[in-house]
């Protein structure tokens, strides 16, 4: 289609891109169509990317994009290109990065200036209408970078060069590198402490985000060498949070993250990955200490998730915004007045004296519901007391005007929760959670899939944005999760399917691991590659644990090697930023000690109370393997020749290549994995 003049978005099916199909700036989407519409004018491109549930990309659009006389400047000076950041991960990955690269610091809207050939050479984040903020007005800027194009074309050509040439990825295998071993894993969980805030647990500072990357690693190394402090970290973290106003306390989930240090106020936004994440750490910390709290919580946001962001297929929305009515929070936060009128006065003091309501408010006057002044449940008799009184205030609530909801469907950010609602439904017996995570699998598997290959994104009827590794990486996760819950071996062979397109299209000899984009994703000026945590995880780390669970699933030895491969070739960047690479600090623990549990199960025996007895220990990432009679397993398997004793269901635990002895007792099943998964430190 060639490129008329006027806004171009109407086509579109991303909800943030279709929020700005009426401005009056002559939009394109992403694509060569645009860049040749630049060549042609030789026009500098202004890309400006966002996502829908993004408080401060509303304020720009309002302010400016919706403004005649902006927007006259921006169609007269570019070509104008607008990208949703969740539906094309890999053009926002490029940006960003490139906008760290000039020296400033990133968030969204991200606004950037590239030439025609799609070369960053100078940019920003959200810019005023009006110079505020320390911030100059958005028009003197665009008139700015507009001049310098056009009469200093050698200053523009040496930024594009010297910033386009800094993205490009470069193995690292000189430098220092640490070892990694069972005693700098150790070591790393301990020195890492030192960014908990120890009152209210996450990392020090404010905006305070979940980091669960961070604290699964911390969760992991706790389980593995003792350590108590880390899962004293862990604990404080998710109390807060669970009992903090980043919770919704009446609808369930989690915001995106905190404003302040105590979790109190959040930036209001819920986002299906941070949710995905928390019930995964959530039920990993409840496995082993049966948390009251934590149950609640898992409990009460998987009904929000299946209540308010499963679409009309099946499978998992992305968001739901911050604002409503024009307003951040409006949807969320309760005067006293509205609660005594919808509780009674007697009810509505013990409400307001439980969730920190007051007449003044805890933010501009209004009051975001919070038990942080007492993190304790109170008595059973208190608390279903004040369950009844939640569910009145939320049936006031759904009357409000309702934020805005992306219902796109993301494949990496539904395996995220496919495999959360895997290993919870696993966890808390509950079935209906994982039909939930095996419709939304087969949704992806089958409507986000064309020639075979994933598709990134999927809206009203039409998949489109090619796949990252993180789609890949994440449902793969996904598959072995499904199977670890009910023992089908299809999702394996999935899983092995998807990893072979990965090492086809993804995977770099040069640099030793899987790049973001496809080799044959054609409309990017570099394949970005990194190990870093984001507020997603990383598809590298994530790979090398899915590696080594289809090791021990296929016996095959290729999967562990490339594992082993990938954690050496990152161990320079892990040396120099290992917060940084929390998640594959994770993933290193799969590689020291891949868990393996098998349940042998003899003609006519049955599974469920072995099972059952799983509910009861954290062992992440472990492969659960029940074999049923005269079924084998590969001759590779640690567990390779064992059988039932006295015809009972014998389970072994192998965490390497020694497996413990046969066990036949659900109880002593736990103690048998809380003894072999910890490794004696010196």
């Amino acid at each position: 289609m060639e490129n008329g003049p006027g806004n171009q978005l109407k086509a579109e099916t991303s909800p943030y891109l279709l929020q700005h199909k009426d401005n009056p700036v002559h939009w394109r989407a992403w694509g060569r169509e645009a860049f040749a519409e630049a060549k042609a004018a030789n026009k500098p491109i202004l890309l400006s990317i966002g996502y829908a549930a993004c408080h401060w990309c509303h304020v720009m659009a309002h302010e400016s994009f919706e403004d005649e006389e902006t927007a006259k400047v921006m169609n007269d000076l570019f070509v104008n290109i607008k990208v949703d950041r969740e539906e094309r991960p890999d053009v926002d990955t490029i940006y960003m990065s490139a906008l760290h690269r000039i020296g400033e610091q990133g968030g969204w809207p991200l606004t950037m200036f590239l030439t025609p050939d799609g070369e960053p050479f100078w940019g920003g984040t959200y810019f005023p209408k009006d110079a505020r903020y320390g911030r100059p007005a958005f028009v003197s800027v665009l008139t700015t970078v507009a001049q310098v194009f056009r009469d200093e074309p050698d200053k523009v050509r040496s930024n594009a060069d010297a910033i386009t040439e800094a993205l490009r990825p470069r193995a690292q295998d000189g430098g220092a590198s640490m070892a990694i071993n069972d005693e700098t894993l150790a070591n790393a969980a301990t020195r890492f402490l030192q960014a908990v805030d120890p009152v209210t647990g996450g990392m020090r500072g404010a905006p305070k985000f979940p980091q669960t990357q961070f604290f699964a690693f911390l969760w992991r190394a706790a389980l593995r060498y003792g350590l108590s402090n880390p899962r004293e970290a862990v604990h404080v973290t998710l109390t807060n949070i669970a009992q903090g106003g980043i919770y919704d306390h009446l609808g369930g989930g989690f915001a995106r993250y905190s404003v302040d240090e105590q979790w109190l106020v959040p930036h209001f936004e819920k986002m299906l990955y941070d949710n995905a994440l928390l019930v995964e750490l959530l039920t990993e910390a409840w496995r082993e200490d049966k948390t009251r709290l934590y149950a609640e919580r898992v409990n009460e946001t998987v009904d929000w998730l299946l209540r308010e962001m499963v679409t009309k297929d099946g499978a998992f929305a992305s968001s739901l915004d911050a604002d409503s009515e024009g307003e951040e929070g409006k949807f969320y936060v309760w005067s006293e007045a509205e609660i005594v009128d919808v509780l009674g006065a007697d009810d509505a003091q013990l409400f307001a004296e439980v969730y920190g309501v007051t007449e003044g408010g805890n933010f501009e006057g209004q009051n975001i519901l919070n038990r942080l002044d007492a993190l304790k449940l109170r008595d059973d008799k208190t608390e279903a007391k004040l369950a009844e009184l939640r569910s009145k205030l939320l049936a006031r609530r759904e009357a409000r005007v309702r934020p805005g909801f992306d219902d796109k469907v993301l494949a990496d950010w539904n395996g995220l929760m496919i495999t959360a609602l895997a290993n919870a439904g696993a966890a808390f017996d509950k079935p209906e959670w994982l039909a939930a995570a095996e419709a939304a699998f087969d949704f992806v598997f089958t409507q986000m899939t064309t020639d075979g290959r994933l598709t990134h994104a999927y809206r009203d009827g039409r998949a489109k944005a090619p796949a990252t590794a993180s789609d890949y990486a994440n449902m793969i996760a996904a598959a072995l999760a499904l199977t670890n819950a009910d023992n089908n071996p299809e999702y394996v062979e999935q899983a092995c399917a998807w990893t072979h397109i990965l090492d086809e299209h993804y995977w770099s000899d040069e640099l030793g691991g899987y790049c973001l984009a496809a080799d044959d994703t054609d409309d990017l000026i570099v394949r970005p590659f990194s190990g870093l945590d984001d507020a997603t995880p990383n598809a590298n780390a994530m790979m090398i644990s899915n590696l080594i669970a289809l090791s021990l699933w296929t016996g095959e030895a290729r999967y562990v090697e490339r594992a082993h491969e990938m954690l050496r070739r990152f161990g320079v960047a892990l040396t120099g930023n290992p917060v940084a690479h929390s998640g594959m600090l994770a993933a290193a623990i799969d590689t020291m000690a891949p868990a393996l549990v098998v349940l042998m199960v003899p003609e006519g025996g049955h599974v469920a109370e072995m099972r059952a007895a799983l509910r009861d220990v954290s062992l992440p990432n472990v492969v659960v393997d029940e074999v049923w009679g005269d079924e084998t397993l590969p001759s590779s398997s640690p567990a390779f020749g064992k059988a039932p004793v006295d015809g009972k269901t014998t389970a072994y635990v192998c965490l390497g290549p020694q497996c413990s002895a046969p066990v036949t007792e659900p109880e002593k099943l736990v103690e048998t994995i809380k003894s072999a998964r910890q490794v004696a430190m010196h």
